[in-house]
This record gives C-alpha cells, structure tokens and sequence, in this order.
C-alpha cells in the first residue's frame, strides 16, 4: 500500500503548516551547566553555562579549535563532558555534522524519508495488513480492519500525507531539480551531498536544530533561502558559522567561545562585534587607570620604606596591593601568517582544454570544455554545485581522466591540486607534524615547524593528533601540508571552506599577492570579486567566461 503522494507546488496554507513543529506546545531548550571537557592534556572547554530557550536563533563563534562543534557534540549526545551536565529538552533534536554522513546506494527520496522513521514503520505495517486483508490470509478480518484504521490515524497525527510535499518544497529550495529526486547519493558531488544532510535536517523539523557551518558549500540564492527559512523556524536553533551577513540575517543572540569559556551578547553579529569591542575597549581603560594606580602606590612604598614614621602605612598598601585582583590587558588574537610565492616560472601558455568532455556512468557533466589558461592568471570557476566546476579541477589535476578531449600543460608547470575535501583525507591516527612530514620530502623537522607555526601550530601543538582536532583545524593542517610543497600552478577547489574569518582573509590576500598562475573553483565573493582576473561560469555542461569580471594581468 503506497500511501505517498507527489504534489504540485505547495500552497501557502500547507507551507505554515509544514512550520509547524511536531512537538509544537512543548518547551524546547539547549543547555549547558558548568561543562569541562578535555582531549587527553588538552583542555578545550571549562566551566561553561548556557540556556537556549524555545523560539531562540543562536550563532556560535570563536577561533577554529576554540571547541564550537565540541559543544554542539556534546549536545547531541555524540560525547559526553568530563564534568557537568548538557544536553536537549523538549522534544526532538536535528544535528547537522560537517560530515554528510549519507547512505550513497539510496535514492535522494529514499534518503530523506530516512528522516521520518515512525512514517516508514507505519507504512510497511498497513503494506503486511494490506496484503492479508487481500489474499484472506486471516480467519479475523474486522480485527485487521480495525488495526488498519488505527494505523492510519497514526499516520495522520504524524502529518505524513505532507511529507512528500514537505520533502519537494525543502529540496526546491536547496537549488536540487525535480529529477534529482530519484538519483542515487552517491553520484551527487560533495557539496551537494551536504546539502543532502542539510536537507534531511530541515525537513524532520526537529524542536531543536543544531547546525555545523550549513553555508558551506551553498550559492547566495540558496544562502538566503536557508536565512529565510531559519527566520521563521519555531523551535530552538544554534548554529555554528564563520559567515557574519548569515549570522546577521538569522540570529537574535551571539555566543562567544574563548579561551576555554563562553560569553553571551545580546543581537546580531554586527551589534555582537560592537558591544564587544566597546566591552575590550573599557576592560583596557579601567586596565590602564588600575596600572597607573599600581605605579603610584609601589613608588609610595618604595620612597618610604625605610622610614620608621611611615612603616604602618607602607606595611599597609603593601597588604592593599597584594589583595588586588589585577585586570589584564586585552590581547589580540593570534593570525595565521603565511606568503605564497611560485617556484619557477611557466611558458606563458599554462594549461590548454580543448573539447574536454567527462559523464558519471554515462550522465554527462562536461560537453566540449575548451579552456586556456596563461600565466598570472587567477583564474576562478563558478556556477551551481554539480555543474561540473570539482570535476573541472580533477582532470586538470590529473586526478580524473577525462572522457574526451585533451589536455595540455606547460612543460615547466608545476600544479599543486587542493581539494575541497582535503581535511578529511588526512590521517586520523598521526600527529600534525607527522602529516605535514609526509609530503615535505627531504625537508627538516625545523622547518617543517616554522610552516606550522604561521598556521598557529605552535610548541606541544605540533604533536596533536590528527583525530582530536576542530574541523577548522584541520582545514589548517591541509593548507600547510599543500602550500610547502613547491608549485607553480595552484588548482584549488573551495579553498575557503571551513576556515575561520581571520584565516579566510589572510588566504584571500595571500592569493591576490601570489606571482603565480591559479585555477580555483569558488562561491566565496572575496575571491570572486578580490582575487579572479578572470571568471569563467560552468553550466549545463558547458563555460563561458563572464567578461564584467576580467582584470589586466601583468604576465
């Protein structure tokens, strides 16, 4: 018995009803009392509270490493904090990891049904009564009829005539086509795949919602269709994002994790970033007058301290002086610094792609790709995810061959291919240094250290292993394992990713100061707009450059 049915576009009434939470009336919150949690000597989080009452948006920011998705594990349950108490109440939960976490032989249908298992269950008993009633397999016929009745009740009161149509309005708004309905996981690109588990996410509508970098791998348009859909999200939801217009169009509350802490500030990201910088500004001030107080009373001390008619009141400030709880000055946060610099210089004809054509199991993705590439251009491929800008990269790289085609390179290029999944293919079980040492060929250990340290890798952190780290972390390590190798030609796919604000505009300069040549794939504006002499769009199979965006190159 198929009880699903496809609808058309949904209607504005059947929209407010898919808001609706499933537990709508109970009381959801996210919580946090005095957690500690530590990984092995590392201390990553110590004494930290916080309530997320129902209705709620939070973003939670910090430096990558800080513990932001170590918290959000540790509400879903994934882990457990060495002391204290955190967790959900209220109703469901929904955790978006940065991991897509998909069964690739299903469907796109088939996977996000996975999100309502009590609807499935229901819909495989009544397909067991259906096929008893029909073959008369029961001399208790009325006592299958009545448990058919009672199952569709059920199926009612858990909304799954709308399921379907709940499923098609989130997938449409996350950019997928109709037919991408019925294709297996596994042939989506990575990026897609995300959106996959973001979709799956969305569509339970859990009471609580928490979320890991969800605009990773997302255009604009899809961007603020997520923002709009997480504005009028009833339940409680904490999001983890470096992305500040994101977190200014969504949430009403910042979270502020820092040096193994949190603190709370009321607003957005903008109004977060001003009271903090006016907070950072006062802690400074009072600093700097409790200092000169300080100064006054020792140099008090030390003109009187020999003498006999003053030694009550030295002995008495000296007593003052040790009781005071000394206000420390704000210190700026620690930046990634590192220079890209080409090893070599190229022929001026880098790469040519002439009639590059490739298909997954005969699904065309690219059809008759011609692409030249010249020396110092930055060259950077947009368009959808899926669209073929990844597969692009790959052949180029020499990491996929191309169905047809050729292609050609320089004879003294040098390319170094970053892929946009490059952190998760680093080892688990070795320690940073290990890893970078692994491709640093004769490099010694000194040097290999002096790289990590401008990736803030500094002293013991050298030895953490891999498994232990934030996903921005090793996002890090598989920047500074790419760039010490010597290249002429970086490849690199959603470089960006993952990376906090601070290392993100540091990438972003670096690559405009890069004497080199580079073919990137990338939805980011900064390197859109600041860095790409050259764009070129990939779409339905096919490029075209889009000339509003070409900047002179002095080869």
């Amino acid at each position: 018995m198929a009880l699903r049915c496809s609808a058309g576009a949904p209607t504005s009434a059947t929209i407010e009803r898919e808001r609706q939470l499933p537990g709508q009336g109970i009381q959801a919150m996210l919580y946090a009392e005095n957690v500690s949690k530590s990984f092995g000597a590392l201390d990553v989080l110590q004494d930290v509270s916080f309530i997320i009452g129902d209705g709620e948006r939070v973003g939670l920011v910090g430096p990558n490493g800080s513990g932001k998705s170590t918290i959000l594990r540790l509400l879903a349950g994934d882990q457990k904090p060495d002391t204290g108490s955190c967790g959900h109440r209220g109703g469901s939960l929904g955790y978006l990891r940065q991991e897509a976490g998909l069964d690739e032989e299903n469907t796109l249908l088939q996977e996000l049904w996975l999100a309502f298992p009590e609807a499935q269950a229901i819909e495989r008993e009544l397909a067991h009564i259906a096929h008893r009633i029909e073959h008369g397999d029961d001399d208790d016929l009325d006592a299958l009829i009545e448990e058919q009745a009672r199952l569709f009740e059920q199926f009612e009161a858990l909304d799954g005539y709308r399921i379907e149509a709940r499923i098609g309005r989130v997938l449409d708004g996350l950019g997928f086509a109709p037919e991408d309905a019925h294709r297996l996981c596994g042939d989506f690109s990575g990026g897609w795949q995300m959106r996959i588990a973001l979709a799956k996410v969305l569509v339970r509508r859990p009471d609580n919602l928490l979320l890991d970098e969800p605009t990773n791998h997302l255009d604009a348009k899809t961007r603020d269709w997520l923002a709009e859909e997480l504005k009028d999200y009833p339940g409680t939801v904490l999001i983890v994002t470096h992305e500040a217009a994101f977190l200014d169009q969504v949430v009403t509350r910042i979270l502020d994790l820092r040096e193994k802490t949190i603190e709370s500030y009321a607003g957005n990201y903008t109004e977060y970033q001003r009271q903090k910088a006016e907070k950072l500004q006062a802690q400074d001030r009072a600093a700097a007058r409790q200092e000169r107080e300080i100064d006054r009373q020792e140099r008090f001390i030390e003109r009187f301290r020999a003498k006999a008619t003053k030694t009550t009141q030295v002995q008495s400030r000296e007593k003052q002086l040790a009781k005071v709880e000394r206000i420390q000055r704000t210190r700026k946060e620690a930046e990634v610094h590192f220079e890209l610099s080409a090893h070599g210089r190229t022929e001026r004809d880098v790469l040519m792609m002439k009639h590059v054509a490739h298909a997954y199991d005969e699904e065309p993705v690219l059809l008759d790709v011609n692409l030249h590439v010249e020396r110092g251009q930055k060259v950077v491929l947009v368009g959808p995810n899926g669209s073929g800008k990844s597969t692009l990269l790959r052949i180029a790289a020499g990491q996929l061959h191309q169905t047809e085609g050729v292609v050609e390179w320089a004879e003294r290029a040098r390319p170094g291919y970053y892929d946009q999944h490059q952190d998760e293919a680093l080892d688990p079980d070795r320690t940073v240094l290990e890893e970078v040492r692994s491709v640093a060929g004769s490099q010694p250990d000194v040097q290999l250290r002096k790289v990590l340290g401008q990736f803030l890798f500094r002293g013991d952190d050298v030895f953490k292993p891999i498994r232990v780290l934030s996903g921005g972390e090793r996002s890090r390590v598989a920047l500074a394992k790419f760039l010490i190798q010597p290249t002429n030609v970086l490849l690199l796919d959603e470089p960006t990713n993952h990376l906090d604000r601070t290392t993100r505009r540091k990438l972003i300069e670096a690559l405009k100061a890069y004497d080199g040549t580079i073919l990137c794939a990338s939805h980011d504006p900064g390197i859109v707009e600041g860095v790409a002499t050259h764009v070129y769009e990939v779409a339905d199979g096919g490029i075209r450059e889009l000339l509003e965006h070409r900047r002179e190159v002095t080869a």
